[in-house]
């Protein structure tokens, strides 16, 4: 069991902000103080990485391998449509998210502790949240985890093709959405590799984790255009391939009566196109009322998921108890809602 840092509640800072107010001889903002609280935290996580701890597992020697980096991109499944709840408020200190945008609790290129929401301050839980988790029950203790998260609500995967996004983001016009990809200064894909650069100042981007499908994932085209978009990724960071795989989910499925679960055939493919890129199944993940957006519940299964394959192919011997498939089982009834049905031009609206 690894070490875990529980968050201290925003009425447990109040003994401590009369201290402080005392000594400063004026009020003190405990808002401030709780987000002053966070980038401590991850502050010393960073500082402690390559600091080999006394403990009989095995440690890992180079300081910029002691903090493995994900690169973490979609739509509203990956951007994060549950609640967190209380149990998601216990985050392992060696849990870090480097914040790409600025919002009211965060700065942008500063290291946080991965305290959900992870995507931005109004977002809600996803599968990175567990997939985090997952990886550091089973990573050496002197590893840390370090997530770097730019999705988008209703996003076609055009947004992170770096010679389609410019066109895309001018095509787009509802306010909510508009708004959205100005907090990416109107391009995800520019702000992605800028904080991924900043983030191999200190640490090693072992994976790329993909959320992404309910919009267009319908065809063989979505496939390349994930391809294309992988591997300007992998060019534009001086990546190989083999050392940074692509995790791609599905989508709710058939047993969930998903909305888009015909994605999943085109989803399920990814492999034939990319022969490092793995598919990560969603049966079983639980969803919201609305059918297309998963429940707290089936985003901390499908983020273990995530977690459990990226582990396995980097060689750890971890079995996966919780009935992950290779490939979905599809069935297009006749009655089944297609995603054409769906409207995304509307905002999504988190509880």
């Amino acid at each position: 069991m690894q070490p875990r840092a529980r968050f201290v509640r925003r009425n447990d800072l109040r003994p401590l902000g009369r201290i402080v107010e005392k000594r400063l001889k004026k009020p003190l903002n405990l808002n401030y103080m709780k987000n002053l609280l966070y980038s401590l935290l991850a502050a010393a996580t960073l500082c402690s990485c390559s600091q080999n701890p006394s403990s009989n597992e095995t440690m890992v020697s180079n300081p910029k391998d002691t903090l493995q980096v994900y690169l973490c991109i979609g739509q509203s499944n990956m951007v994060g449509a549950a609640r967190p709840e209380s149990q998601d408020s216990v985050v392992p200190e060696r849990f870090i998210n480097l914040s790409a945008v600025d919002d009211v609790d965060r700065k942008k290129g500063e290291w946080r502790l991965a305290v959900p929401p992870l995507c931005r301050h109004s977002t809600g839980l996803c599968p990175v949240d567990y997939f985090g988790r997952t990886m550091l029950e089973h990573l050496p203790e002197n590893v840390s985890v370090g997530v770097i998260h730019v999705a988008v609500d209703g996003t076609a995967i055009r947004i992170y093709d770096k010679d389609q996004c410019k066109g895309y983001c001018d095509s787009i016009q509802p306010d909510w959405m508009v708004n959205e990809i100005n907090f990416y200064d109107r391009n995800p894909y520019a702000r992605l590799i800028e904080m991924a650069k900043l983030a191999q100042q200190k640490g090693t981007i072992r994976g790329i984790l993909l959320h992404q499908g309910c919009t267009d994932a319908y065809s063989d085209g979505w496939c390349r255009t994930v391809k294309k978009i992988y591997g300007d990724i992998l060019s534009d960071l001086n990546l190989q391939a083999e050392n940074v795989p692509l995790l791609v989910g599905e989508t709710a499925g058939i047993d969930q009566q998903g909305v888009c679960q015909h994605a999943n055939p085109t989803i399920d493919r990814i492999h034939d196109f990319i022969p490092t890129a793995w598919t990560i199944s969603s049966r079983g993940c639980t969803v919201s009322d609305d059918h297309v957006h998963f429940a707290a519940e089936g985003y901390r299964l499908l983020g273990t998921r995530y977690g459990l394959r990226m582990l396995q192919l980097q060689g750890y011997d971890v079995a996966d108890s919780t009935d992950c498939r290779l490939q979905t089982e599809v069935a297009a009834s006749a009655d089944s809602t297609r995603a054409t049905d769906v409207d995304f031009s509307n905002p999504l609206e988190r509880n």
